[in-house]
């Protein structure tokens, strides 16, 4: 208590001389005052998320009302630590440490507190409209309406009738899209005012700096164009298979109809691996639910195999207050939620947790896994100050639990913990597990790296009120060669229609998430004395590859990402050279597959906005069933 008194009393000296116009370069008091913040900073973060909990975890007016106040406090909080950090300090000659630890701070943000306030209810109403959104339809004469999850995710991934993946994908859109349309358009205004204030040209160059490299752009264009001649030979296949199951409704040369993937966004294809399976018969494209099932899982053992895994590497547990404050599952009890998964750093007390409506899949276990990284990133960081509890970068902290979901879906490590009874030798096993891999992984680039494309362009001017939603749909056609199976106008707004859109998540994370964590892969692998394919590489109780990630982890955000990049890979840069290796004889299989078959792969460039699929109508609606809420997610989301 001593010291802090002792910090405060710095700052109100400091505060007299800045009042004189003379911000002072005494680095070690800022270091003081650096700490003096580290303190109150997590109180104020540790209320916000508390607030930010109980919305997302029972979403009624009351709690909407204390999320929007408490976060109100923390950009007032931030705005004039921001000020005071510039007024106080001249950090130019001081300790790099010190320098970053300013920089990070000083960023002020939207200076207008009536703009603020308007921003802040923005956002949390377009996360309420996107949260509480159904698609209803009749049935024997009763209104039956659906959420999202677990409802149309399942509906979506197990559904094989064209017309009735139709009506979902198209529900969906309807119901979540024109609602948040013109809350969209005043978000992005009112959020580039905010960039503008701290110097940025918009809102999507204040994103592209949180990555400290000038070249980060094109270094995501050479990356995106290396790997896209793997993914037009997987869409090229997958277009052919899904030729065979839903005939002439597929053309061989055009964009494949969005609606078919299995992915309510199109983004991930592994939910309709049993239509385009290399090998029928063979193992490889592994799905232990049924296993999973057979075994009794429920959420709790999901959670716990997860967190073996991650003690098997030497690393640490979960502390008791994650799993007695965790919603690992939809309450029963009829509350509204945010089912999206996230996982919560309260910043205070080890105070972690995670909010997921968990259903026993094997997809939902690799997701588990994925959420369980961002808990034990949170748990490597912890000892660092809160301005430096952050990944190096934020696609890195979207890679550490990938990078484990990778070993284990392998099926050396499946056969290991039970979930699969033989590992079969077989090359025709092996690509099956290879194209069940890149369904998710490669058939992901293009959409994660468009996503926020579209947004730049967005805040940049480039892509205007009047045609969000063609442009959307024009991207999509040119990245990942789909279409909209119905016909879309700028009434719609389909961008929205994905999570991270209305809750404001930046998604170029992900992209660079998909690449980085093959690097850490190899890297970890190499550690744990792996031979062999990457591919077949199970790092489980490794403590060598624990102690490699790990030591990454603790740097948290304290040094640029290339340093961390650095001290995992032995390179500083992000380089797609082992997720090619890792496909290698996917790659090869496909492109001898297509040539033999005749394939073509890319497609024609005509205009994605007037499709010539004509919409389904009947007795089924959709319909937007709002509640007098809202939501702010507080976390990382996958």
């Amino acid at each position: 208590m001593l010291y802090q008194i002792s910090a405060v009393s710095s700052v109100l000296v400091l505060l007299a001389v800045s009042a004189a116009g003379v911000p002072s370069t005494d680095e070690d008091a800022a270091i003081a005052w650096l700490d003096w913040y580290n303190t109150r900073a997590q109180d104020v973060f540790y209320r916000n998320s508390e607030a930010s909990w109980a919305y997302s975890t029972n979403i009624t007016d009351e709690t909407q009302q204390r999320q929007v106040a408490s976060s109100l406090e923390t950009s007032q909080f931030l705005q004039e630590i921001a000020q005071n950090a510039t007024a106080l300090w001249d950090w130019s000659g001081m300790s790099f440490d010190t320098k970053r630890k300013l920089d990070s701070i000083s960023y002020i943000g939207m200076r207008n507190q009536t703009k603020l306030e308007r921003l802040t209810n923005v956002q949390s109403e377009m996360r309420r409209i996107y949260s509480t959104a159904k698609v209803c339809e009749t049935v024997s004469g009763q209104q039956e309406c659906m959420v999202f999850e677990p409802d149309l995710v399942r509906e979506l991934a197990e559904g094989r009738d064209y017309d009735r993946l139709q009506f979902i994908w198209d529900g969906w859109r309807e119901a979540a899209g024109p609602p948040l349309r013109p809350l969209y358009e005043e978000f992005v205004s009112l959020s580039n005012e905010a960039a503008r204030d701290d110097g940025f040209d918009d809102n999507g160059a204040n994103w592209r700096s949180w990555y400290e490299v000038d070249t980060f752009e094109q270094d995501l264009e050479n990356i995106f164009e290396e790997l896209k001649p793997l993914y037009l030979n997987l869409h090229a296949y997958v277009r052919r298979k899904l030729r065979d199951t839903y005939g002439t409704r597929v053309s061989l040369t055009e964009p494949i109809p969005a609606h078919l993937f299995g992915n309510m966004w199109s983004q991930q294809w592994n939910n309709i691996y049993d239509l385009v399976e290399p090998y029928p018969g063979k193992p490889g494209g592994i799905d232990v639910t049924p296993k999973m099932v057979e075994l009794n899982y429920d959420t709790d053992r999901m959670f716990r195999v997860s967190e073996e895994f991650f003690t098997s590497l030497g690393l640490g547990a979960m502390p008791a207050s994650f799993w007695e404050r965790s919603m690992l599952e939809r309450p029963a009890d009829g509350r509204e939620v945010v089912c999206y998964a996230s996982a919560w750093d309260f910043s205070r007390d080890r105070d972690f947790r995670i909010k997921m409506c968990t259903d026993v899949t094997m997809e939902e276990l690799l997701t588990v896994h994925h959420e369980m990284g961002h808990i034990q990133y949170y748990i490597q960081y912890a000892d660092q100050p809160v301005i430096y509890r952050g990944g190096a970068n934020p696609g890195f902290h979207e890679a550490v639990g990938d990078v484990l979901a990778l070993s284990v879906a392998t099926p050396k490590h499946l056969n290991e913990i039970g979930l699969l009874d033989t590992v079969a030798e077989d090359p025709d096993a092996d690509i099956n597990f290879l194209m069940a891999t890149a369904l998710e992984k490669i058939a992901f680039l293009p959409f994660g790296y468009m996503m926020d494309k579209w947004r730049w362009k967005v805040f940049d001017g480039q892509i205007t009120p009047e045609n969000m939603n063609q442009e959307w749909w024009r991207l999509r056609q040119q990245y990942q060669g789909i279409v909209p199976p119905v016909t879309r106008s700028e009434q719609h707004f389909d961008p929205g229609c994905k999570f991270h859109i209305p809750a404001d998540v930046p998604y170029i994370r992900y992209f660079v998430s998909f690449i980085v964590q093959f690097q850490f892969y190899e890297a970890m692998c190499n550690a744990s004395g792996h031979t062999g394919p990457l591919y077949k590489c199970d790092f489980y109780r490794s403590p060598q590859a624990g102690q490699l990630l790990g030591d990454m982890l603790k740097l948290g955000s304290s040094r640029p990402w290339p340093e961390a990049m650095e001290a995992i890979t032995g390179r500083r840069d992000m380089t797609a050279r082992p997720l090619l290796q890792y496909f290698e004889p996917l790659t090869d299989w496909l492109r001898q597959n297509n040539t033999a078959s005749g394939a073509k792969t890319g497609w024609p460039q005509f205009e994605a906005w007037t499709s010539g699929v004509t919409k389904t109508t009947g007795s089924m609606t959709a319909v937007t069933v709002f509640c007098l809420l809202c939501c702010l997610i507080s976390s990382l989301m996958v």
